[in-house]
């Protein structure tokens, strides 16, 4: 609606002995009263105060970043940023060529050993007993022989028909015969029984174990290079493409688990008494339906000033306290970091 001048309270209309007031005169009147009214505005709105037990804050994030400690070419991207995902659920994976052919390897060593434990555990074949048994025969037969040529070579230089080199081939001969016959005649004892190889059994079984060790510790290496969620979140970030180079340690992508939103906000030194560990807040955001809960779980034990983010209404209060709230579980999904809040204390 449009308000014509002859709208206008009689006061500007006209001056008190009855004379029209002056077109000028009017606005600069109009424009005193608007300037009084915004002054006193003003002036209400420096002196008003925040209400005790009510503060300013915000939303604070707590990221995780999700790294490989192993390098390698990026395959694949499963998360993209923006998008909410379960705990467990793959977030990217590095390429593992390399690392299935080492496991593969380590897998042949483990069954190489493994047969070799199992071939030293078994008992002797009876094949391999009667070969045994027959070598040793024939060492025997070999040591007589020896002592009988022994004995004639004796007899012989005892005439001095022989030279004494002979006699020294001699007992050579048949020293070394016998030592070939007790050597056949202990493997053959070791092949009747297991204690003769319980050394063996036991070196063998050390190597299986340490054939399966690096079969593990490869195929954890290779299972290093597929990354997946810790925790339900948001993804916040990711910071390479499929097909590029990651270095080992290298973060891939930022996660914002729902379990580390949190309410951040600023007490005054006056107020801080007012608060504890435990005690409930409420937080109000723009376009917040409804309040958001938390619980107190952290209050800085040293003073501060107030961040220049806050804007609080009372611009005379400097020294502040940095006070943390852990959300309720269904409401943490509703805080944005960096999110303006109102928080208020609830009475215990």
């Amino acid at each position: 609606m449009i308000h014509s001048s002859e709208a206008r309270p009689a006061a500007l209309a006209a001056l008190p002995d009855g004379r029209a007031v002056p077109p000028s005169r009017r606005a600069r009147a109009i424009r005193c009263r608007l300037t009084l009214a915004l002054c006193a505005t003003l002036f209400v709105t420096a002196c008003e105060k925040t209400p005790s037990g009510q503060f300013t804050g915000y939303a604070e994030g707590e990221y995780l970043y999700l790294s490989a400690p192993a390098a390698g070419y990026l395959a694949t991207l499963d998360a993209p940023r923006g998008e909410r995902v379960a705990a467990g659920a793959p977030v990217f994976s590095l390429a593992a060529d390399p690392d299935r052919q080492s496991v593969a390897e380590a897998d042949a060593r483990v069954t190489a050993a493994a047969e070799k434990l199992k071939n030293l555990d078994t008992p002797r074949r009876t094949p391999e007993i009667e070969a045994l048994a027959a070598r040793l025969r024939a060492a025997e037969a070999s040591q007589r022989l020896s002592e009988t040529q022994l004995a004639q070579q004796q007899a012989l230089a005892a005439k001095g028909f022989v030279a004494p080199t002979r006699l020294d081939e001699a007992r050579a001969a048949q020293a070394r015969d016998a030592a070939a016959s007790d050597a056949a005649r202990q493997d053959l004892a070791n092949a009747r029984t297991s204690l003769g190889r319980a050394a063996e059994v036991r070196g063998a079984a050390a190597e299986a174990s340490a054939a399966q060790a690096e079969a593990e510790r490869r195929r954890w290496q290779m299972a290093q290079k597929h990354v997946s969620a810790p925790a339900a979140g948001e993804i916040a970030e990711t910071y390479y493409r499929p097909g590029e180079w990651v270095a080992a340690g290298q973060p891939v992508a930022s996660l914002l688990p729902d379990d580390r939103r949190r309410i951040r906000f600023f007490v005054p030194e006056a107020q801080i008494a007012t608060l504890k560990p435990g005690q409930t807040v409420e937080a109000s955001c723009d376009g917040c339906a409804t309040p958001i809960r938390g619980s107190i779980d952290f209050i800085s034990p040293r003073a501060e000033f107030t961040p220049p983010v806050i804007y609080s209404r009372d611009s005379r209060e400097k020294l502040v306290f940095r006070v943390e709230a852990r959300p309720a579980a269904a409401d943490a999904v509703r805080l944005r970091p960096g999110q303006p809040l109102d928080v208020r204390a609830l009475e215990q």
